[in-house]
């Protein structure tokens, strides 16, 4: 069921608060969190020692092709340097650097030089002969004998002369416009280590290496299990009551970005016994997977389907000091680790981002962590007392974070808008426009 888990409450005014005495922080009352609600920071360690198993499955050979999105199983070291060999950074002469040239006709600060045999990209080059000069393309090998490259434009005639014919060039110290061999990746060092979430530049990076193969850590196998009477089947209209599962998209979506290989599943009835039957026929088939994920039913309802369903299975139910999302169920099914989210989209969403990511993140090393920064709220907030309230919010151009609709865990139109995630903290019961937070990149 879809029941309110206190997201779409809105909180008291900070002034009705008593306080330490510091503006928009909370007393530490029970570690600071509310009505002793569970921290974030111990349901994400529960969930680690839960998940903990996961991360000692056998690594598999992928494809560079099929890697993405895992990551590393071990340490690679590059089989080679890059660049493998000296070459140019750009299109113009191959040159050494103390060679005074021919000595005839050039003017102050240049010298004359004989153009040799062009070399283009993919080519080996013979020796340069002192007097020569080489015409080179950008990326092809430097001869032996050169040292530099000139760039075209500053050559006279500011073109490729036929070999054999002279060019005027400026003098120039060594290494200009020289990629040296090793001078980004030396051969035998570790270039990304264990646990590397393998994304675009990564495999870059490897097959520039050479290799077509990586050792990685399995992706995650996880089944989505959407519940409640009042989720309508896709494609058909609205009976009063109903709503359209979004849960199973959000969710299944968010995994499968982040490397995890998802599928939806939906139970449409509040009947235990329904959800029960259908967690017992995921576990027993033949895709038995690695992770059961459910959605709803986990609040404080009188048709609490998974909690109902779950009596009796190793799971635990709490809720949590966190808006939205405070309603949680963790521990194992039929030998699976279950996580049992609650139904609105938003919490569902700030549960995948705020709890499980991060877990799966630091055991698996995919997905990647969030990238994390400091930006100054546009607009003032208030927060509960002794909660973590995550709000949906846009980084705007000029550095500023604005925040994008309010703290319902039901505003699905405000979380597509957004790109980032605002933390406020625990003791934050107020903060002014300007004030520094704490933003997640999504």
């Amino acid at each position: 069921m879809t029941h309110p888990d206190s997201g779409g409450a809105a909180a008291a005014p900070a002034e009705a608060r008593p306080h330490d005495g510091r503006p928009g922080h909370a007393p530490a009352h029970g570690q600071g969190h509310a009505h002793g609600h569970r921290s974030v920071e111990e349901h994400r360690g529960r969930l680690a020692r839960l998940l903990a198993p996961l991360a000692d499955r056998a690594a598999q050979d992928r494809s560079l092709d099929a890697a993405l999105g895992t990551a590393l199983a071990a340490d690679l070291a590059a089989p080679l340097s890059l660049p493998p060999f000296d070459n140019s950074q750009m299109d113009g002469f191959a040159v050494c650097s103390s060679d005074p040239g021919t000595g005839d006709g050039a003017g102050p600060g240049r010298r004359r030089f004989t153009v040799a045999e062009p070399i283009p990209a993919g080519a080996a080059p013979p020796p340069l002969r002192p007097g020569h000069a080489a015409p080179i393309m950008t990326g092809a090998m430097l001869p032996a004998g050169a040292d530099a490259v000139v760039r075209v434009e500053l050559a006279v005639p500011a073109a490729y002369p036929p070999e054999g014919g002279s060019v005027d060039l400026p003098v120039v110290e060594a290494g200009t416009y020289v990629r040296r061999a090793g001078s980004d990746v030396a051969a035998g060092a570790v270039v990304l280590p264990a646990g590397t979430a393998l994304g675009p530049a990564q495999l870059g990076l490897a097959a520039g290496l050479g290799l077509s193969m990586l050792r990685v850590r399995p992706p995650l196998r996880a089944v989505l299990v959407s519940t409640g009477a009042e989720l309508a089947a896709p494609g058909r209209p609205l009976a009063p009551g109903q709503i359209h599962d979004a849960n199973g998209a959000l969710l299944r979506a968010a995994l499968r970005e982040s490397g995890v290989q998802a599928r939806a599943v939906a139970v449409r009835s509040d009947e235990p016994a329904e959800l029960r039957g259908a967690l017992e026929r995921l576990a027993r088939g033949a895709e038995r997977p690695d992770l059961l994920i459910t959605t709803g039913g986990v609040s404080k309802g009188a048709f609490e389907a998974t909690k109902l369903a779950l009596d009796g299975h190793d799971v635990e139910f709490a809720h949590l000091a966190l808006q939205p999302g405070g309603p949680q169920g963790l521990g194992t099914f039929a030998g699976l680790p279950l996580i049992a989210f609650p139904g609105n989209p938003v919490s569902c969403w700030i549960s995948w981002e705020v709890l499980l990511r991060p877990v799966l993140s630091a055991l698996l090393g995919a997905p990647p962590a969030r990238r994390r920064l400091r930006a100054p709220l546009a607009e003032p907030l208030e927060s509960p007392a002794g909660t973590l309230q995550v709000r949906r919010a846009r980084l705007r151009p000029d550095g500023a974070v604005g925040l994008v609709g309010g703290p319902g865990s039901h505003l699905l139109g405000a979380l597509a808008a957004s790109d980032a995630l605002v933390m406020v903290p625990e003791d934050v019961t107020a903060l002014a426009a300007g004030d520094d937070v704490e933003v997640w990149l999504t």
